[in-house]
């Protein structure tokens, strides 16, 4: 059943009505920040992402859809992968030192590629479009899924549904 004030949020997200954020605020905040703060430990951090999910949370009120999920769970998974994205941010950026010395860069022997798979351009290109879009943006562009549904403009579960089928197409054209 739905309470009247997540009915009352709700109707105001869908008419950008800025008062949904405070009411949004009011309601969820302690429990979003709950959520996060299973994820990432670091108080300032958990901080930061609750912010971000409140900017996402209204950049995206117009595609909350009642029928597909209850409110608490739209902002649940909007704050839990909000975190896993900070997460992983914060790891690449932390993982991004270059140790010359011990780099194999150099040593590769053209004997040791995979002169197969030097191709996948090509083979990328017998896909359908859809699914070179989002294997170019992952692959190629170095985007998380997160940042491709957002860059794209494509609901996260469809980018996750559009690489696995890509990946499958690709691996029947490497792997007959």
């Amino acid at each position: 059943m739905i309470s009247a004030i997540e009915k009352e949020i709700v109707a105001l997200l869908q008419k950008s009505d800025k008062k949904a954020i405070s009411l949004l605020y009011e309601n969820y905040a302690d429990a979003l920040y709950g959520v996060i703060k299973k994820v990432i430990t670091d108080e300032d951090t958990a901080q930061d992402v609750l912010q971000e999910t409140f900017v996402k949370i209204w950049r995206y009120s117009k595609k909350y859809d009642s029928s597909k999920a209850k409110l608490f769970t739209w902002l649940y998974r909007i704050a839990y992968n909000t975190a896993i994205d900070k997460v992983r941010s914060l790891k690449n950026k932390n993982g991004k030192e270059v140790q010359i010395e011990t780099s194999a860069v150099y040593k590769v022997s053209s004997g040791e590629l995979n002169q197969d798979v030097l191709d996948i351009k090509k083979h990328l290109s017998s896909l359908d479009e859809k699914y070179q879009i989002v294997i170019n943006a992952l692959f190629f562009e170095g985007m998380t899924q997160q940042e491709a549904s957002d860059e794209l403009d494509i609901p996260l579960g469809t980018i996750k549904s559009r690489l696995k089928i890509g990946l499958r197409e690709l691996k029947k054209i490497y792997n007959p």
